[in-house]
């Protein structure tokens, strides 16, 4: 079974940021948005590169090598070249620190 993982606490982790973890070799991107938090795999699913460093623009991310669009919520691909979704992972608050937990094996 998947364990949670520490990723920031609540008071260092402000809406609108995002902050990266990794968990057995997969790079989690765990956000704040508006106070709530979201998980997915910082993988576009078009060419495999990484999201890190993508415009996020309400509750999407851009992709920063061909400009395709998640929904960071959902892991949804919104635009094209991607059309396969992310993964997106379970986020908790425990003792006012962000938790997350690949649950993908379980």
């Amino acid at each position: 079974m998947g364990e949670w993982v520490n990723v920031a606490p609540t008071k260092e982790f402000p809406p609108g940021s995002c902050r990266r973890v990794e968990i057995e070799d997969v790079t989690i991107a765990v956000f704040n948005l508006d106070g709530e938090y979201y998980a997915i795999e910082d993988v576009c699913t078009h060419d495999y590169s990484p999201l890190e460093g993508g415009d996020i623009e309400g509750d999407e991310i851009i992709c920063p090598r061909h400009g395709a669009r998640f929904n960071i919520k959902s892991g949804e691909a919104l635009t094209a070249p991607a059309y396969e979704p992310l993964s997106t992972f379970p986020v908790r608050v425990k003792d006012d620190v962000v938790q997350v937990m690949d649950d993908r094996w379980d």
